[in-house]
């Protein structure tokens, strides 16, 4: 089999959070193209990692809907523009920063006093505005992780006064790919695999073709040396072991696994205790929702999600 070349056919930078690269990927045999797209598309948007801010202490503040004197924004637009924040780092451990700025003016990120080894990609970016001499204090957390998380709107439970802020961790924005095919004699169909990519601006789109790709490869190499001799492990419970697996299993679209993780639904015990209609009382949950669950559940484990309650039925 031949190597694979990568080619890097666009580079540029639009804004600080707006980098964009595009790349070739040949020569593939008919059908490796879309495989390695799919492959590499959703690594990239989903595995690999960045930093955010996940929760921030406000002086005299308790709640997120608080107003603060003096200042422009209530508490929860100032929360909402720390999230937008985008930082470069490789942080194992959360890490906390701080900004103490007194008015009047206007607050900005480059304002903001980070942990070693964290930088600001953008400085510009737009906190909060100081109408008078008030002072404007907060602490905030960083974590470096993978994808996004939603958290439980409220106090953070790591620290009692720290308020908790929805975070994105996905240094990709957007991804797109291309397959052409090339022809070179009457017998060899080739193709080539065009890619683009979208990064906020903590990473190049170099690098994070570079990182999924090294991704995959680690993830396939584990595959290399497998050992069938050892016996696989029976469980006790089989229903009690099905009950624990996490609804990130099922593989669900995004708007599916964020509906059922706002309902408190973690895992398939917590699934299997709602029926198809009960699912389609949840907020924002439609009929395409539900039937890709009941479809996930039967292809994936053979399960099949009732469609109403048996108690209902019986009564």
């Amino acid at each position: 089999m031949s190597l694979l070349q990568i080619e890097c056919l666009e580079s540029r930078i639009d804004k600080p959070r707006e980098h964009y690269g595009h790349f070739a990927i040949r020569p593939l045999n008919s059908s490796q193209a879309i495989t390695i797209g799919n492959a590499l598309r959703r690594t990239l948007l989903a595995d690999l990692q960045g930093t955010a801010i996940v929760a921030a202490r406000i002086a005299g503040v308790n709640h997120e809907f608080s107003t603060i004197p003096g200042v422009r924004e209530d508490v929860l637009e100032i929360l909402l523009n720390l999230k937008s924040i985008i930082l470069r780092a490789q942080i194992k451990e959360p890490q906390i920063g701080r900004i103490r700025v007194q008015g009047p003016g206007i607050v900005t990120a480059g304002l903001l006093e980070l942990p070693m080894g964290v930088e600001l990609v953008d400085p510009r970016q737009y906190i909060a505005t100081i109408c008078n001499n008030s002072i404007f204090e907060l602490e905030f957390r960083l974590e470096t992780n993978i994808g996004y998380r939603i958290t439980n709107r409220g106090i953070d439970t790591m620290a009692s006064d720290f308020l908790q802020i929805d975070s994105r961790f996905m240094p990709v924005k957007k991804v797109n790919f291309s397959i052409e095919e090339v022809q070179l004699d009457i017998s060899k169909d080739k193709e080539t695999l065009f890619f683009e990519i979208w990064t906020n601006g903590s990473i190049s789109p170099q690098d994070a073709m570079s990182q999924a790709a090294d991704l995959l490869a680690k993830f396939f190499n584990s595959l290399k040396n497998l050992d069938f001799n050892y016996p696989i492990e029976e469980f006790n419970s089989e229903e009690q072991t099905i009950g624990q697996v996490s609804i990130e299993e099922l593989q669900l679209s995004v708007r599916a696994y964020n509906c059922l993780k706002r309902a408190q639904i973690h895992s398939l015990g917590d699934l299997l205790n709602y029926s198809y209609e009960e699912l389609l009382e949840i907020k924002n949950f439609g009929q395409k929702s539900a039937k890709e669950v009941v479809d996930a559940l039967n292809k994936r484990y053979g399960i099949q999600l009732p469609y109403e309650k048996m108690s209902e039925v019986t009564e």
